[in-house]
């Protein structure tokens, strides 16, 4: 039977990531993906000034109560970005309302980088997004957000692989079976995520080359490709293979491109993707 999932982050009209990264790419992925924006931009907000942006909170409880008049469910819920204390909350009823039995509960808790939380967010925001992170089958943090979220300390290098797997366990002591860290180079040739599952007590990771390069949105390739695999049945070692191998391949598809700053160019990827899935 076809899977079908619901991600809720905001959407700009220009720019890659967010929800221009997650429908496609799960889509392709042979999923149908259903949306919730939490928000329009013009632009992402990376090298760009000046955007024009609309809330759509006060959307989010309107469409799904008009999706359980229609009798819509979901095998999977990813969250991404969210722009507010109020709009977690409300994306947490949400949750609440339409969870399933079986259905993939996929928090991206996007609000920090580099130590440092996104413009905008302060303490109440890592609050509440602990607070949403409970609900989770599975959590996806970055560095900077798994220490925000666990109260402990930033390290942006010179950290052991103990650093990693401490927090792990701490993320999943907040109530998520499974969790994973982005961000992890434990030297400075490689760079990838680990994860651990907290029912089975292992610790999985998986490296690739480390690109220079920054590009904005490769969270939000990786995460929509990592969620797509494991509502497909993906084992989280497999999942975490054909995301980061992705977001590799779309970043090299970039890289060299100086006038791209809008994102990495991940649609040139998706045909290697979808053969990896048929193989």
């Amino acid at each position: 039977m076809d899977k079908k999932v619901v991600t809720l982050q905001d959407i700009s009209c220009f720019g890659k990531c967010s929800l221009t990264v997650a429908l496609p790419v799960i889509s392709a992925m042979g999923i149908s993906c259903s949306i919730i924006p939490t928000a329009v931009l013009s632009t992402h907000t990376g090298g760009f000034t000046g955007y024009t942006f609309r809330d759509l909170t006060e959307d989010i409880q309107k469409i799904s109560d008009h999706w359980k008049t229609c009798g819509i469910t979901f095998d999977g819920i990813y969250t991404g970005y969210l722009g507010s204390c109020h709009q977690v909350d409300v994306v947490s009823d949400f949750i609440a309302q339409n969870r399933r039995e079986g259905a993939l509960v996929f928090i991206d808790p996007a609000m920090a980088d580099n130590g440092v939380l996104y413009s905008g967010f302060d303490s109440a925001f890592v609050d509440s997004m602990r607070e949403l992170c409970r609900e989770a089958d599975i959590v996806v943090p970055n560095i900077t957000e798994a220490s925000m979220l666990l109260n402990t300390e930033y390290k942006q290098s010179g950290y052991d692989e103990e650093y990693i797997r401490g927090m792990l366990r701490g993320l999943c002591a907040l109530g998520p079976r499974r969790a994973l860290i982005t961000g992890v180079s434990l030297d400075s040739a490689h760079q990838g995520v680990m994860a651990y599952d907290s029912v089975d007590g292992e610790f999985r990771s998986y490296y690739s080359e480390n690109i220079p390069d920054s590009f904005h949105g490769t969270g939000d390739v990786f995460a929509a490709v990592l969620f797509g695999a494991l509502v497909l049945g993906k084992d989280i070692a497999a999942a975490m293979k054909l995301a980061v191998d992705f977001t590799v391949a779309s970043i090299k598809a970039t890289v060299g491109d100086s006038g791209h700053r809008y994102g990495v160019k991940f649609e040139k990827a998706l045909p290697g993707l979808m053969r990896s899935l048929e193989s």
